[in-house]
């Protein structure tokens, strides 16, 4: 459909002169270099925070096909606009993988806004956080049980790299740094 991003009307002298007759206050400007009064035009803007995101929104929310013949719905909002940051998922739900899960999102929700998912498969999981715009999510595996590292997963690749636990917030961090954001636009 079609949505009205920012709206520009030129009211000309309409409004002011309108005003002027029905009021009968002088709503003229004096010019010192034209030594005249005159009525001022009128320009009015309106755009708005919900105007912005829309757009914002418009252009990040997309369905893209996979190689295997399915789609995704994805919500690629740039890192620093998503509202939740990262999404703690464990593999599964026994062998101390939640305890840990749990544990990672509560040492990173004083820095950003992390979730927490365990319900269905991790692919399922994966593709409801695409389609929210969470930009990462943080598996915690049997391999998280001898080594201290998660597997991260990037929204917009699907890439995947294991790193540790203790490097986490640094790379949150860097990825969701508004100045960084700033200077790459």
């Amino acid at each position: 459909g079609f949505k009205e991003l920012e709206g520009i009307h030129s009211r000309t002298d309409f409004d002011l002169s309108s005003h002027e007759k029905f009021s009968g206050k002088k709503l003229q400007y004096f010019d010192p270099e034209l030594n005249e009064h005159y009525v001022p035009y009128v320009v009015e803007t309106s755009v708005g925070l919900d105007r912005m995101f829309l757009a914002v929104f418009s252009n990040s929310l997309q369905e893209e096909a996979l190689e295997n013949g399915t789609s995704r719905t994805v919500l690629r909002l740039p890192a620093v606009l998503a509202p939740t940051k990262a999404a703690i998922l464990p593999l599964v739900k026994k062998d101390g993988l939640p305890e840990i899960a749990r544990k990672i999102m509560e040492d990173l929700k004083w820095d950003f806004s992390v979730d927490y998912d365990e319900k269905d498969a991790v692919g399922r999981r994966y593709r409801r956080q695409d389609a929210v715009g969470t930009p990462f999510c943080i598996t915690v595996d049997h391999e998280t049980l001898t080594n201290d590292t998660v597997t991260i997963r990037y929204r917009d690749t699907m890439a995947q790299n294991r790193v540790k636990i203790s490097e986490l917030r640094d790379i949150i961090k860097e990825e969701v740094d508004v100045k960084k954001w700033l200077m790459n636009m």
